[in-house]
């Protein structure tokens, strides 16, 4: 029986064979592909190194949870949902789209494995497969042109709109989508016409709705949208694969390798410069970035993964307060950057600007308060912190550090602490512990177990300094056996590190390490996040390091502690906040909740939305403290008032840097009185039955 249209392999144009065309299309499309992807990966082989070839098992498991399964693409849940459709809709087409290609050069081309039954169960899917991805692309067309989110506008500053290239885009999809639906549905019509017996179409589906807008339709006529629905499919698909690396849909082709190298720890910086040992940083000529080609190749790569999503910006709290700080635009300045010193055609152009002053300004990168917020939220694994730390090191380096931030970071130098206070009233807070509470001093030559780190705020604010005595008072109805360093402890450098200054924040750890080491003790416990962070992930070789909320659950667990009910529980409304470096970083988040609901008869309640891994910065966190930047509000305003419209009076938190921004907060939003700020410690010390 011959066949009821002409295939695309076996046709004719204007009397030339149209095999011809259809093998020149895909060689012609894989060449200028090659090409362009052969300039995209010149700049990842010019950049920084970084060590990510490790860890193998864990990489595999990020891409299956966060690129496969799409694990973070509904925290947005329209567009989330939108997206795992369209990605796993495309994930279905890949083989029928394999197939259409070979099929014009090769009649009845199927695919090895892809006949019999499978084969048809596989016809059945990907109709309609392509049917919801099409549906889905109309909706988000809509939703861009006329519903557009805030998260996806473009201030003047940064540039042009995005809004066209994806409605291109999305219009490319959606011919992919079409024509593959008129190439079958005409052949499906033809035969119908003619009696043969015809190929499934799934109903309801695009193909199925022309099969039957085709009835009628002459031979010739179908003949003809079957060759020109074939050719279009064949022309929009390589010039789409073409078109991917010149934007922000080049996530589609890098977003896999971006996932699989993602960083798999936390709370973590990455090296000066990788392969560099501590020892030997003093034997680099420049630290930092400071041109393009000093980032290293997986930030480059997170580069060109952006997706300009807005995830990373909307939650972002420093873009929030409107500082001048939006992490998406941190990434598409610099794509743009590497688009112009890579051109596509010519030489390298001279990179005429360094990045600060450049593209970037001082007040952007110093904006950043390293809370991960927009790292938690990507769902393609990019990262900010390491980039804004690394900025942060060439401009230390470059002497360009602000002026507020020149005198704590000299008295950390000279004194070990931001206010320059001095070394031997770093314990004065024990003498106010009370009766029946000792606390040992490393610095006499007495022994303990454990080491309560302190930290500088907690052992020089007069008020942070209750969260020290609430501490060593849960330490000593708990039974342990602790003592503090003393004069003799420094800055963790926690916020030293991450402000860029590697040499001071390399003296810091070798002291408090060399004195740790030599207290000889078997734990370490802090009240401080940052510090506990430090000690955890920036210090090597020492003991374990807990919360002090771990030491609080514990002791419950066991029966050490107890706890009286809640003072006031019937009248007031706890609500917990996670501090970014407890929570995000450390994924330290039932602990503390653990802590507070063993109070008996209190009532807690949650930032529904900005809790856990969505937790708001208060915006402290160390030398912060020390820094004013431009903002509309302040970020533990915001935070307060979450908490107020999640019903709370009282706001719960276990660092001492929260505490202080959110008391402060409290007095400028005008709520003093009517809402108030404690510490865990301080709430757990005013319970312990005794």
């Amino acid at each position: 029986m011959d066949p009821a249209l002409i295939a695309p392999a076996n046709a004719s144009l204007l009397g030339i064979p149209a095999k011809a065309l259809f093998i020149l299309i895909p060689l012609v499309g894989i060449g200028v592909f090659a090409y362009i992807l052969k300039h995209r990966i010149a700049p990842l082989l010019r950049a920084a190194p970084d060590f990510r070839f490790n860890r193998y098992p864990e990489r595999i498991r990020a891409v299956v949870k966060v690129w496969l399964a799409q694990w973070r693409h509904p925290r947005y849940l329209l567009a989330g949902v939108l997206h795992i459709i369209v990605f796993f809709g495309f994930l279905t087409l890949a083989a029928r789209s394999t197939q259409l290609v070979i099929l014009g050069f090769v009649d009845e081309f199927t695919l090895p494995g892809f006949s019999g039954v499978f084969g048809h169960l596989y016809s059945m899917l990907k109709d309609y497969a392509g049917t919801a991805v099409f549906i889905c692309a109309v909706i988000l067309a809509v939703r861009r042109l006329a519903f557009k989110p805030a998260r996806y506008a473009v201030p003047e500053r940064y540039g042009k709109d995005h809004t066209p290239e994806a409605i291109f885009v999305l219009g490319l999809i959606c011919t992919l989508l079409l024509s593959e639906s008129v190439f079958d549905a005409s052949l499906v019509a033809a035969q119908s016409a003619q009696n043969q017996p015809t190929h499934f179409l799934s109903p309801l589906t695009l193909g199925w709705f022309f099969r039957h807008a085709f009835a009628g339709a002459s031979l010739p006529t179908l003949q003809g949208l079957h060759l020109a629905a074939y050719t279009i499919h064949d022309l929009t698909f390589f010039f789409f694969l073409c078109f991917l690396p010149m934007g922000k849909h080049f996530h589609v082709i890098t977003s896999l390798f971006n996932v699989f190298f993602m960083r798999l720890d936390t709370g973590t910086v990455k090296p000066v410069r990788h392969g560099v040992d501590e020892s030997k940083l003093d034997e680099l000529k420049s630290f930092g970035v400071k041109k393009f080609e000093d980032f290293t190749w997986k930030h480059m790569l997170d580069f060109y993964s952006c997706a300009d999503c807005g995830r990373c910006s909307d939650r972002c709290p420093a873009n929030r307060v409107q500082r001048p700080l939006s992490p998406r635009f941190i990434s598409i300045k610099a794509r743009d950057r590497c688009f112009q010193l890579y051109p596509l055609w010519g030489q390298k152009a001279a990179e005429s600007d360094a990045l600060i002053g450049g593209i970037y300004s001082e007040d952007e990168i110093w904006s950043c308060t390293t809370c991960g917020a927009c790292e938690q939220e990507c769902p393609l694994g990019i990262e900010y912190i390491d980039k804004m730390v690394d900025l942060r090191r060439g401009m230390v380096d470059e002497g360009m550090v602000p002026q507020s931030l020149q005198k704590p970071l000299s008295a950390l130098e000279k004194r070990g602490n931001p206010w320059g206070k001095m070394e031997k009233k770093r314990a004065d807070w024990a003498a106010a512990v009370g009766d029946g509470c000792r606390v040992k001093l490393f610095e006499k030559g007495e022994a303990a177990e454990t080491l309560y780190f302190v930290d500088s705020i907690t052992s020089y604010d007069d008020r942070m300094q209750k969260i020290a005595q609430a501490t060593a008072r849960i330490l000593c109805a708990a039974g342990v056996d602790f003592g503090v360093l003393g004069k003799d402890e420094k800055d963790s450098g926690h916020e030293v590190r991450r402000f860029g200054e590697e040499m001071l924040f390399q003296a810091l750890k070798e002291h408090n390490t060399e004195t740790i080491q030599a207290a000889e003790v078997k734990r370490i416990v802090t009240s401080d996040p940052h510090a506990y962070n430090a000690l955890k992930k920036d210090y090597r070789d020492l003991p374990p390091v807990q919360h002090i909320s771990e030491v609080i659950v514990d002791a419950l667990g066991s029966g050490k502690l107890k706890l009286t009910p809640a003072d006031n529980g019937s009248s007031k409304t706890y609500v917990y906040h996670d501090p970014c470096y407890l929570g995000r970083h450390n994924a330290l988040y039932d602990i503390p909740r653990q802590a507070i609901d063993a109070i008996p008869g209190i009532r807690r309640t949650e930032m529904s939305g900005d809790c856990r891994d969505r937790s708001f910065c208060c915006g402290g966190g160390g030398l912060m403290l020390f820094y004013e930047p431009e903002e509309e509000m302040r970020m533990g305003v915001v935070r307060v008032k979450m908490a107020r419209d999640a019903g709370a009076d009282v706001i719960v938190t276990a660092c001492p840097f929260c505490l202080v921004n959110i008391e402060d907060a409290i007095k400028v939003a005008g709520l003093e009185g009517q809402m108030e700020a404690v510490d865990l410690s301080e709430l757990i010390d005013r319970h312990i039955q005794r």
